[in-house]
């Protein structure tokens, strides 16, 4: 079976969009490879206050769902707020995920994708 049930992020840290395009932002990928829909929940942690548990994301049987994390996410629409976070997400089948951030703090802007370690 491909993919994992529980993923772990622990760079989080939202740039800020910057004035013009393409706007600096985080993200997250998620491919669900199976028959079946993927119930995912995710646990935004923090270093100055308790995590914030009540996140759901739905990605349907064979899909990928890209979440931009500067956007409200899930089915409660949680925005992350800026400062440095970590994300770890757990799914009722195996899906694989990645991380991604677009940064735009200086001229030459940068892209980089970071895999998630897994822990089950």
């Amino acid at each position: 079976m491909l993919g994992s049930r529980i993923w772990a992020f622990p760079d989080g840290d939202l740039p800020p969009a910057g004035d013009k395009e393409p706007y600096g932002h985080e993200a997250l990928m998620i491919i669900n490879p199976n028959k079946e829909t993927a119930t995912i929940k995710a646990k935004v942690y923090f270093e100055d206050r308790p995590p914030f548990d009540d996140v759901t994301i739905i990605v349907e049987a064979e899909r990928v769902s890209c979440l931009r994390l500067d956007k409200p996410i899930g089915k409660q629409g949680y925005q992350i707020p800026q400062g440095q976070y970590a994300l770890i997400i757990e799914s009722d089948v195996p899906i694989v995920a990645h991380f991604g951030r677009l940064d735009v703090r200086q001229p030459n802007l940068s892209y980089y994708s970071i895999p998630g370690y897994v822990l089950g």
